[in-house]
């Protein structure tokens, strides 16, 4: 059967959702990641509901025509994007809140509604779903579990593995499972949900999500930044807040070289050469008792400390952390990097970070979760290709991580920038055993073929 065909296949149970525009094809090709496949996708199939994402999947089985499910295209590794031959599953027209629980505190949500609609739907009931990536404003809360998304606020409210009571999910053959539920508690059997979440489309299609959430947090919240010298004695201080046990509900930490060109984004006067700037919020009823003794704490490890006098005042401040993506934007092509260490070992990360700049001759301009342990160390070229140079420091700066106790992605996801180095953090046993279990869900490969695992990746060790 020709792609031809599987389109008229489509189109004849799907009708005007079936998608063969040209301008939507090419989008289908790439994501926020500066990474593109090789060609567009057969095919654009707009889900409007769980019974068209079945469809598709029983005609894609039958037929073994890949599948690549795409939410908003925010993702940050390549994860969702749609090349030669295979049919690109949007699930971002099902953007419905079915239900608002606030007794129970869920919602259960169609997978393409975007994460700050979601909350804005919520603040009228006074509830709020905690997950907060940067990109809440343009990216799905499917996309969110696909990718075990993270974010500023993870540290103090966690992560979205932490929010997620149910899964609906759809498997290569369309056939529905409802994994989870809706209960505080539950132990029945093994935890699928979990092992949906951050998945990254491989074992099946997210159409639904029972999510937990919580109320609004009292008070105001309280922010101040704190200028170092240099990025490591932020990264000091950062692990010396943690080590306090007072818990702010972000910190954020960005190196010279990022902070330096938000300045230049947003029209600011130029920081001091070398200047890094520690970013930190505290919120509920201790809020301005926490703000203070961190403020007291930062002072003698050389910080000069700015407190936001109201609210309004924090969002500027707030501002420049996340102008980061826009800055990088406008000095080239960006490969946005994710590694994640123990937050203890933030100043020997940065320390790896200045050598890997001095061996290869680079400027990583670098911003980190500082509440978490995760960095995002940006490279930053010319042109549509990574050039080797950089795949050879980025090399360099993943083994670092991991010789330092951490892991090759904190928030993006292995997608195809990062699977050819999974093996190395998981070893040969765990990979064969997670690529059996991706066979288990999917037998005949159907689903987000290349992403994550590849058998190439597994002859060479994780070193292709």
């Amino acid at each position: 059967m020709t792609g031809g065909d599987v389109v008229d296949l489509l189109r004849s149970r799907l009708g005007d959702r079936v998608d063969t525009r040209p301008d939507i094809l090419r989008e289908a090709r790439a994501d926020r990641s500066g990474h593109a496949s090789t060609g567009a996708p057969l095919v654009v199939v707009h889900a409007e509901s769980v019974e068209d994402v079945q469809h598709t999947l029983r005609i894609a089985h039958a037929h073994r025509v890949p599948v690549v499910t795409r939410g908003a295209g925010t993702g940050l590794a390549g994860g969702a994007n749609a090349g030669p031959g295979q049919i690109a599953l949007s699930t971002l027209r099902m953007d419905r809140i079915l239900e608002v629980r606030p007794d129970d505190l869920l919602a259960v949500v169609e997978p393409g509604i975007l994460n700050a609609a979601l909350n804005e739907a919520l603040s009228v009931h006074d509830l709020w779903w905690a997950p907060d990536p940067a990109s809440r404003e343009i990216s799905t809360v499917g996309g969110n579990i696909a990718t075990g998304a993270g974010g500023l606020l993870c540290a103090k409210y966690g992560v979205v593995r932490d929010a997620v009571l149910g899964i609906d999910l759809v498997l290569a053959d369309g056939r529905l499972l409802r994994l989870g539920r809706r209960t505080v508690k539950g132990v029945t059997g093994l935890d699928l949900t979990s092992l949906i979440i951050g998945s990254e489309g491989v074992l099946g299609v997210i159409v639904g999500a029972t999510l937990k959430l919580r109320r609004r947090t009292p008070g105001e919240p309280r922010t101040l930044s704190a200028e170092f010298a240099d990025v490591r004695a932020g990264a000091v201080a950062a692990a010396a807040i943690t080590a306090s046990g007072v818990q702010p509900s972000i910190m954020e930490l960005m190196d010279a070289p990022s902070l330096a060109a938000v300045h230049r984004l947003l029209g600011l006067p130029a920081p001091a050469t070398g200047t890094a700037q520690l970013t930190v919020q505290t919120d509920g009823t201790g809020a301005e008792a926490d703000i203070e003794a961190i403020a007291r704490l930062l002072r003698p490890l050389g910080a000069t400390v700015t407190m936001a006098a109201d609210a309004a005042e924090g969002e500027r401040l707030w501002t420049i952390r996340r102008s980061m993506h826009a800055a990088m934007a406008s000095l080239g092509t960006t490969l946005i990097e994710d590694v994640a260490v123990p937050r203890s070992a933030l100043p020997a990360m940065y320390d790896e970070i200045a050598r890997i700049e001095e061996t290869y001759g680079l400027q990583i301009p670098t911003v980190c979760h500082a509440g978490d342990g995760n960095l995002h160390p940006n490279f930053v070229f010319d042109g549509p290709e990574v050039p080797d140079r950089i795949w050879a420091a980025a090399d360099d700066l993943f083994r670092a991580a991991l010789r330092l106790g951490g892991t090759l992605t904190g928030e993006h996801g292995v997608g195809v920038l990062k699977r050819r180095w999974l093996a190395e953090e998981l070893g040969e046993d765990q990979w064969e055993l997670q690529h059996q279990i991706a066979r288990v869900f999917d037998p005949t490969g159907t689903l987000n073929p290349g992403k994550v695992f590849d058998l190439r990746d597994q002859a060479a060790g994780g070193n292709t």
